[in-house]
């Protein structure tokens, strides 16, 4: 037990340390890039997202999870995944390209036949590392995976940042992503070249076997594709590409705080949570635990996100992006809520119930149609605020679920969650009061967004360590405890 323990602490620590330096190297690329870069060269790059990543979710095809499932998988199993995934994303990119017309055609954009063409060539050659990365993620090598994203990023963003100080506009964006995978591909295999090489011995027997299980994970996961960027898809042909890139800005910067929480998270569920799926009393300890580390770190973050929105795009990506700020608001809410999808997801499919996997995201992509359809004649923000709530509420079909896996009640997770979601909007309220109305009326400097914005952040921190703190909050002390000990 003490063992799984600290196997557990210490994913959770360089998950934690891969998804902030991730998030941190984003923030910076991000800001360099936007101020170089204008909404529609965001715009024509983030429609095409749905169909790389759509893409990619077809040669991997659930296999990572199923791999992960097995408890000892042989080389055999490594070969036979491997060989089926260059097999795919030869296909896909066949296919691909020549509906590049077709694409560009849809979004009104003809430039999108070239730059389409080269964007697909990243999940093409991600292929060659899916099982590498599937290794890794099996042995729980989370140090090795963020330095893995660290050196892809820095690299990637570095040749992103030269092209757009160069003039090369969105084709700038389009190498970053290319480069990213081509650079992670390389890591990956450096941190396993001694643990599994691909033999020309190809056995589809294993893929067979693990197929029934992968493919509803591979539906899902396309499922999960659309569903996070439908909006865009949607966008892209009833909108300018303006408010496309204004919508995209936002959703980046969402996206990026709440990965950063439920990256960490995700390095160590699923593993940790099969290697306990026998016993369901230390299962359902260990879930409640992990969500209530999701919560202490999720809402403070994501709230206070929505607190400091507009300061934040003045102050990093300038005020040509201020159309962004009450979509990031909106986002916000919604995004403290993703983290819970992941663990709820890891839980389903570390219990080998694909099938919930697969039906529970069928069910929330084609209601979240069905409520874009009904509200995107109000207007943009309308339809965001209606997505989000319906985001949030579908997490009760998830507990339904996981009630029935590991007897886990609704007042139980409650307990969990509440607390820190209503301490962390309390904190943010006093932020905004003490900042607003009585900071800024001593001095009309403290109304600046360069002083507003560290001023409104120190303050909710510090309001928010002292409510833990005056609340004696075990799992806060906890994670300052082992933070400690590894120094």
């Amino acid at each position: 037990m003490d063992n799984l323990k600290e196997k557990t602490a210490k994913g959770l620590l360089w998950g934690a340390l891969n998804s902030s330096t991730m998030q941190v190297l984003n923030l910076v690329f991000g800001i360099f890039l936007a101020r170089m870069l204008s909404p529609h060269d965001y715009g024509i790059v983030g429609v095409l997202a749905i169909f790389s990543l759509i893409a990619g979710n077809l040669q991997s095809s659930g296999f990572t999870q199923g791999l992960t499932n097995i408890k000892h998988p042989t080389a055999n199993d490594y070969n036979s995944v491997f060989w089926f995934n260059i097999s795919m994303g030869i296909l896909c990119y066949v296919i691909l390209f020549f509906s590049a017309p077709l694409i560009a055609r849809y979004f009104h954009s003809p430039e999108l036949v070239s730059l389409s063409r080269f964007v697909f060539l990243g999940f093409l050659i991600s292929a060659f590392g899916i099982t590498r990365n599937a290794i890794m993620f099996k042995q729980i090598m989370a140090r090795e995976r963020a330095i893995t994203g660290f050196i892809s990023l820095l690299i990637s963003g570095c040749v992103g940042i030269v092209m757009a100080y160069n003039g090369y506009a969105y084709w700038s964006l389009a190498v970053q992503s290319v480069m990213f995978v081509l650079i992670q591909n390389i890591c990956r295999y450096y941190y396993t070249r001694d643990m599994w090489r691909p033999s020309l011995h190809i056995d589809m027997s294993p893929v067979k076997r693990m197929f029934p299980f992968s493919v509803k994970i591979l539906i899902t996961t396309i499922i999960n594709t659309i569903n996070n960027n439908v909006l865009t898809f949607i966008f892209g042909n009833i909108f300018p590409m303006k408010t496309v890139g204004n919508f995209t800005q936002a959703m980046k910067w969402d996206t990026m705080a709440y990965t950063t929480i439920s990256g960490t998270i995700e390095q160590v569920a699923q593993p940790i949570l099969v290697e306990i799926a026998d016993d369901k009393d230390r299962e359902l300890r260990v879930f409640r635990k992990m969500i209530r580390f999701t919560a202490f770190l999720v809402f403070p973050c994501l709230f206070g996100l929505s607190l400091v929105a507009e300061e934040f795009i003045l102050v990093t990506i300038s005020a040509k992006w201020l159309d962004s700020v009450p979509l990031l608001q909106i986002l916000c809410v919604g995004g403290a809520f993703m983290p819970f999808y992941t663990m709820y997801q890891h839980l389903v499919i570390s219990a080998g119930r694909s099938d919930i996997y697969m039906w529970c995201n069928i069910g929330q992509i084609l209601l979240q149609i069905a409520i874009i359809l009904a509200f995107h004649s109000f207007g943009i923000v309308t339809m965001v605020i209606a997505y989000t709530a319906f985001t949030i509420a579908w997490l009760g079909v998830w507990h339904i679920f996981a009630k029935r896996l590991i007897g886990i009640g609704f007042l139980d997770i409650a307990k969990d969650i509440a607390p820190f979601m209503l301490a962390s909007a309390g904190v943010m309220v006093i932020t905004h009061y003490l900042t607003t109305s009585l900071l800024c009326g001593i001095s009309p400097y403290l109304a600046s967004p360069f002083v507003l914005l560290p001023l409104r952040v120190v303050i909710a921190a510090i309001l928010y360590y002292g409510v833990m703190k005056a609340a004696r909050v075990k799992i806060m002390d906890e994670c300052i405890n082992y933070i400690r000990r590894r120094r």
